[in-house]
């Protein structure tokens, strides 16, 4: 049989091609598609808590004994009551009685009283409120060596140092050891001490919360009586080391008739006040070493006279010094 070419094509293979392509296509097809994207994954759940429920912070302020209240249910005014914490913590409230509040907040004490109204079958859903008129727990206590002690109303919590300027700031007399004790471990106060170094001082501005107490220790402090141009008792500040000789310094030197060279330093022990010599002299010549001092030595420089230089006991010295504490620190 004759094949025939339609411009140069065989009929037979055009065709054997399209059947072909036909065969092919599906599969091609197929393959080729894009795959579908996966199925998102859903985001995981965080698990609950199952530990005991988180604890209030202390800045948070809580119901204490002697604090005043004001309990009201929402539309019905003759439920309104105030009322004073007791010191055992509890509150007196019509219908219920007796409910303890201390420790919590004025939140919690809603909660906590709307529950009891609605065991008691007096309400089904009471919207309560309970609104403190007056902290008298939550002052803080500023004692020691500060320009006024007393007691201050703190509500929140504040830092050391802004407590201190409630009181007016330290006094001249101040150490540099501030003791804190919380409300909530009386037990163990924490020594806090005081710096001229401002890293410091920023480090140990600690938290104080209501109820906590400051205590402002006292300056060790030196005497210096006798033949001095002011006889004084000095106060060794923040704590720091003194010398004998500056000591003689913060007393603005001695007079031209003081004996120096028969100078007396006397130390409190166990045992009472003992003496021992200071060669002012030499120490003023750089002879001698420069003597440390503790607090409440008593440094004695007496006169050039004879007499005068001997006729000072030892307890006479002593009692000039104290009347210095008796008149105030100079």
């Amino acid at each position: 049989m004759r094949q025939f070419t339609i411009h140069g094509f065989n009929p037979a293979f055009v065709l054997a091609a399209v059947l072909a392509l036909a065969t092919i296509r599906p599969a091609w097809s197929q393959s080729a598609s894009v795959p579908p994207l996966p199925a998102p994954v859903p985001a995981s759940q965080p698990e609950p808590q199952t530990g005991p429920a988180e604890q209030p912070s202390r800045s948070v302020l809580l119901i204490g004994g002697g604090d005043l209240l004001k309990v009201s249910v929402l539309g019905v005014p003759e439920s309104d009551q105030e009322v004073r914490v007791d010191e055992a913590g509890n509150i007196s409230l019509n219908f219920l009685g007796s409910v303890h509040v201390a420790g919590l907040t004025t939140t919690a004490a809603q909660d906590l009283i709307a529950k009891k109204l609605v065991a008691g079958g007096f309400f089904t859903k009471p919207q309560v409120s309970v609104f403190s008129k007056e902290y008298a727990t939550q002052g803080v206590s500023v004692l020691g060596e500060v320009q006024k002690p007393g007691v201050y109303p703190l509500l929140g919590s504040r830092r050391l140092f802004d407590v201190l300027s409630l009181a007016g700031g330290t006094s001249a007399k101040a150490g540099k050891v501030v003791s804190v004790t919380h409300r909530d471990h009386p037990e163990a106060p924490l020594s806090v001490m005081m710096s001229n170094d401002a890293g410091e001082s920023a480090k140990n501005n600690i938290e104080i919360f209501g109820g906590d107490t400051v205590l402002v220790s006292r300056a060790g402090v030196v005497y210096v009586v006798g033949d001095v141009h002011r006889p004084s008792g000095v106060v060794m500040d923040n704590g720091s080391d003194m010398t004998v000789l500056q000591a003689i310094a913060m007393a603005e030197g001695t007079n031209p008739t003081a004996a120096l060279s028969k100078a007396k330093l006397i130390r409190r022990t166990a045992s009472g006040p003992k003496e021992q010599p200071l060669n002012l002299k030499d120490m003023l010549a750089s002879r001698a070493p420069d003597v440390h001092l503790q607090a409440e030595d008593i440094i004695f420089v007496p006169n050039s006279a004879a007499k005068s230089a001997t006729s000072r006991t030892l307890e006479a010295i002593v009692q000039t010094a104290t009347g210095l504490v008796v008149y105030g620190l100079r």
